[in-house]
C-alpha cells in the first residue's frame, strides 16, 4: 500500500491507521539510530521531518506527545491527539523538553566526588567504574547489615521504571520510598477512606454543569492540569450546557481568576465552608435524603452547628454566599466538588477534604457522569506490583528518615530525581543530615542541591532519549498506560560506551548483575523489560491497539503513544457513604504574633513547578499568567496593605518566620514586592521554584527558596506538611529593583530616587 508522507503523518497522528498497517510502515531502523553532527555533509540533509509518539512527565499525571526530528534532531514538540489525557494538547513544561535534552549544563559522564562533601569538586569516570564502585559499596553494607541500611528516594510512578527500582530494593532488601514535594497524602487518605479506592478518581469536568472547587488550582498545576484545562473547555463550550465554576480559596489563582464566582476564605476554613453548605442543602432537603441519612449518622449529628449564620464570621464567607451555593450545587443536574492544594495543607487538611468530597454524596456525584470518575487498577500483574508497593513518604515520614540519618542508621541514599535539599523546609535538617550518610549517590541529568551532597553522580538520559512507560497518577476513567520511546539517539553518545548517560534502570540493572542480584525481569536491558510489558498487553486481546502477532502490536502501541481499554472502567461501584466527623479542628499557624502577620501561602509555580524546571530559560522566561513575572521571586501582597506599609512594586521586601536553620532563621528570604489588588488582606503568596544554590547557569543564586522558611507542622491526622500553616513578617529592605515581567514594569512611569512614581501627564491633556 503507497501513501505519501502527508497521509502516514495525518493516520497516524489520528489514530487511524491500524498497527498492521504501522508494522507495514514501522520506523526504519536506520532513522533511530541516526543522530546529526555539527559538521553534517550538506548531501546528508535531506530536509523531511518525522514525528514520534512519546510521553513526557512535567506533572504527577503525564502528556502524551509527538515530537518532531529532522537529521536526527528533536526539533518541536506538540501533544498527542490519541492519548486519552491531554488528546492533542500538552503543557509549555513539555515543550521545553527540547532544552532539556540540549542543556549546556548537563552531566556528560558519572562524576564521583573530591575533596569534602558539598565543596563541588568532582572528576569524570567511566560506567563500569561508577557501577563496580556502588555495588562494592553496598555489597559492604549488605554484608554488615546495619540498621536501616539503604534508602533509595524516587519520583512517584507508575510504570515500569518502578518495577526495576522496586524490585531492586525488594531483593537488596533495602527501603524504598516516593517524594512529592507539595504532596498529595490527605488526598489520596481521603479518597481511600471515603470511596474504598487507591485511585485517584477522574473529575469528570467535561460532562459536569457545576463545579465546586476548594483551593485546587486544577487549571495551572494541580495534579493534571492540561487534562482538567481540556475539560474546562468542554464545560464552557458544550453544546448541551455552559457549566458554572466556583472556586473557594485564599488566594487569586489562575483558577479563581477565570470562576464565575470566586469566594475567598480564612485559611484552613474549608471543611466548615463545605458543612456549611451540606447542612443547607440537608436542612432544605435538597440532596439525596438517604446520602443524608447516613452522613449524619441517622441525625445523631447536630449538622445545625454549621448552619451558614454562625459560620459565616468564622469561614470569612457571607451566610448569604453559603446559602445560594449551596442552592445552586443541589440544583444541577451533573454537579461536582472537588479540593486539594490548599484546602489540604493546614494542619485539618484531611478533615478539610473529608467534607468537600463528601459533599458528592449528596447530589449523586460519585462514580456518575460529570462527577468523580473511578479508576481501575492497571492491566497488569507487574504494573499493579508497581502500584501496590508504591510507598509515598509524608512528612512524618521524611522526619523519621532524617532523624535515621542524624542518628547514623542510614548508610546509603541513593537518589533517583527528587531534590530534597531544595524541597523539604529547612526546618527539619535534611541538609545538615547528610553530612552523616557514609554514602549518597544520585541519579541526575544536572546537579542540584541534593545531587551535590552526593559521593557519585550517575548521569540519567533526558526522557527524550530514553525508553519508558506510565500509568496516569489520576487516569481518564478507564485503563490507560502511556509508553516512552527514544526519539532521538542520548545526545553524549558520541563519547563512547563508557562515558556519557545512561536510563536509570539499565543503570540499576547493571548495579544489580554486579551484586548478583536476579531481578526477576524479562531481558538484560530496560528496552526489554518495557517490550516484555507491552507483550503482556498483547496477550489481554482488547484495548485499542489489535494485531495479529506482536511486532505488529508493539509497533502500534509506539505509533499511537500507548495503548488503553475504554471498556475497563470501574462502572458498578456504589461505595457506603461514611459519616460525617462532628468537628473539624482549628488549623493551627506557627510564626510570630501580632497583628502585623501574614498568613504565607507558597504556590507552584506555572512554568517552574517546585523547582525541579528551574534550570530551563525557556520556564525561566515563560510569564507567570496572573502577574506576568518572569526569572524571579516577588511576594504578592494586597495592593492597599502595600501602601499601609508605604510598599511599592519592585521594593525588596524580608520575609521572616520562626523556621530554617542558620542564616535562614536569622535573615529570612529577600524577595520583589507585587501589590496585587486581587489577594485578600492578611495573606501573602510567594512562587515556589527559585532560590537555587546548585542547577546551573540559569537558575543558581536567583530568586528565593520560600520552601526553607516553612513551618514544620503536620496535618493532625496524617502527618502531611502542612505547607500553608506558616505565619511571617514583612520588612522593608531599603532597595528597589525592576519586577522583571512579560510587558516590562510600567516603562510609562517614570520615578524619583525615592522610587516613588512621577505622575505623567496623558498625551490628550493640555499643558
Amino acid at each position: 500500500m503507497k501513501l505519501t508522507r502527508r497521509q502516514f503523518i495525518t493516520g497516524v497522528g489520528g489514530g487511524t491507521l491500524g498497527a498492521v498497517l504501522a508494522a507495514a510502515c514501522g520506523v526504519p531502523e536506520d532513522e533511530l539510530l541516526m543522530q546529526s553532527k555539527v559538521g553534517m555533509p550538506e548531501d546528508v540533509v535531506t530536509g523531511l521531518d518525522n514525528w514520534y509518539a512519546t510521553m513526557g512527565n512535567s506533572y504527577a499525571t503525564g502528556e502524551g506527545l509527538v515530537v518532531r526530528v529532522m537529521e536526527g534532531r528533536a526539533k518541536k514538540i506538540e501533544g498527542n491527539v490519541d492519548y486519552p489525557v491531554n488528546r492533542g494538547t500538552h503543557s509549555a513544561r513539555s515543550e521545553a523538553l527540547l532544552q532539556d535534552l540540549y542543556h549546556p549544563d548537563r552531566l556528560k559522564a558519572p562524576m564521583a566526588r573530591v575533596g569534602e562533601r558539598g565543596e563541588g569538586n568532582w572528576e569524570e569516570i567511566g560506567w563500569s567504574d561508577a557501577m563496580s564502585r556502588v555495588a562494592h559499596q553496598l555489597e559492604q553494607i549488605k554484608a554488615a547489615r546495619k540498621n536501616r541500611e539503604v534508602v533509595m528516594v524516587t519520583s512517584p510512578s507508575v510504570s515500569h521504571a518502578g518495577l526495576v527500582s522496586e524490585r531492586f530494593m525488594s531483593e537488596y532488601r533495602g527501603t524504598k520510598i516516593a517524594y512529592e514535594t507539595l504532596e498529595n497524602t490527605n488526598l489520596r487518605s481521603v479518597i481511600k477512606n471515603l470511596f474504598e479506592q487507591d485511585r485517584l478518581p477522574d473529575i469528570d469536568i467535561d460532562n459536569s454543569d457545576y463545579v465546586l472547587s476548594f483551593g485546587a488550582d486544577f487549571l495551572d498545576t494541580w495534579i493534571s492540569p492540561v487534562r482538567y484545562s481540556r475539560g474546562y473547555g468542554e464545560f464552557r463550550q458544550g453544546g448541551h450546557h455552559r457549566g458554572k465554576l466556583v472556586h473557594v480559596d485564599s488566594r487569586f489563582s489562575m483558577t479563581g481568576a477565570n470562576a464565575d464566582e470566586l469566594i475567598y476564605i480564612q485559611p484552613g476554613r474549608e471543611g466548615l465552608l463545605a458543612l456549611s453548605i451540606a447542612q443547607v442543602i440537608i436542612d432544605e432537603g435538597l440532596g439525596d435524603s438517604k446520602a443524608a441519612a447516613s452522613l449524619t449518622g441517622e441525625g445523631q449529628i447536630d449538622i445545625n452547628q454549621w448552619a451558614p449564620d454562625k459560620v459565616a464570621e468564622i469561614v470569612g464567607v457571607s451566610a448569604e454566599t453559603i446559602k445560594h451555593v449551596a442552592r445552586e450545587f443541589a440544583s444541577k443536574d451533573h454537579p461536582v466538588a472537588f479540593g486539594g492544594g490548599l484546602a489540604g495543607a493546614h494542619t485539618n487538611g484531611k478533615a478539610n477534604l473529608t467534607a468537600i468530597f463528601s459533599l458528592n454524596y449528596l447530589v449523586g456525584s460519585v462514580n456518575n457522569p460529570g462527577g468523580l470518575i473511578f479508576n481501575p487498577a492497571p492491566p497488569t500483574p507487574e504494573l499493579q506490583e508497581v502500584e501496590n508497593n508504591l510507598n509515598i513518604g509524608s512528612m512524618s515520614d521524611w522526619r523519621d528518615l532524617v532523624r535515621d540519618m542524624e542518628d547514623g542508621k542510614v548508610q546509603a541514599l541513593l537518589i533517583d530525581g527528587p531534590d530534597l535539599a531544595y524541597g523539604l523546609p529547612e526546618a527539619i535538617g535534611f541538609k545538615e543530615a547528610s553530612y552523616n550518610v557514609p554514602l549518597i549517590f544520585s541519579f541526575a541529568n544536572t546537579i542540584n542541591e541534593t545531587s551535590a551532597m552526593a559521593d557519585l553522580i550517575l548521569p540519567a538520559n533526558c526522557s527524550l532519549e530514553d525508553w519508558g512507560t506510565d500509568v496516569p497518577m489520576a487516569g481518564p476513567g478507564y485503563q490507560v498506560v502511556g509508553f516512552q520511546q527514544p526519539v532521538v539517539r542520548p545526545f553524549f553518545e558520541d563519547r563512547g560506551e563508557e562515558l556519557g548517560t545512561k536510563s536509570v534502570p539499565d543503570a540499576l540493572m547493571g548495579i544489580a548483575s554486579n551484586l548478583g542480584i536476579d531481578l526477576g525481569l524479562e531481558g538484560s536491558t530496560f528496552k526489554d523489560v518495557v517490550e516484555n510489558g507491552a507483550r503482556q498487553l498483547f496477550e489481554l486481546g482488547r484495548g485499542s491497539v489489535k494485531a495479529g502477532d506482536f511486532r505488529a502490536f508493539w509497533t502500534g502501541v509506539l505509533q499511537r503513544g500507548g495503548w488503553w481499554d475504554t471498556t475497563s472502567t470501574v462502572s458498578s461501584l456504589k461505595p457506603a457513604v461514611k459519616q460525617l466527623s462532628e468537628q473539624i479542628a482549628d488549623p493551627e499557624f506557627a510564626g510570630p504574633d501580632g497583628l502585623d502577620t501574614f498568613n504565607l501561602i507558597p504556590f507552584s509555580s506555572s512554568s517552574l513547578g517546585e523547582g525541579e524546571n528551574a534550570h530551563l530559560p525557556w520556564m525561566q522566561s515563560m510569564p507567570d499568567p496572573v502577574t506576568s513575572v518572569t526569572w524571579q521571586t516577588w511576594i504578592e501582597i494586597n495592593i492597599k496593605t502595600a501602601e499601609e506599609l508605604q510598599i511599592t512594586e519592585g521594593d525588596v521586601v524580608k520575609v521572616l518566620s520562626a523556621q530554617g536553620t542558620g542564616k535562614t532563621s536569622r535573615e529570612g528570604i529577600n524577595v520583589l514586592a507585587y501589590p496585587h489588588p486581587a489577594i485578600p488582606p492578611g495573606v501573602v503568596s510567594i512562587p515556589i521554584g527559585q532560590g537555587h544554590t546548585q542547577g546551573g547557569r540559569y537558575s543558581k543564586d536567583r530568586g528565593a527558596n520560600v520552601m526553607s522558611i516553612l513551618s514544620s507542622k503536620l496535618d493532625q491526622e496524617t502527618g502531611s506538611l502542612a505547607w500553608a500553616s506558616t505565619k511571617v513578617k514583612l520588612e522593608k529592605v531599603d532597595e528597589w529593583k525592576r519586577l522583571p515581567k512579560f510587558e516590562n514594569s510600567k516603562p510609562d512611569l517614570a520615578r524619583d530616587s525615592d522610587h516613588r512614581i512621577i505622575k505623567i501627564t496623558p498625551l490628550n491633556e493640555t499643558h
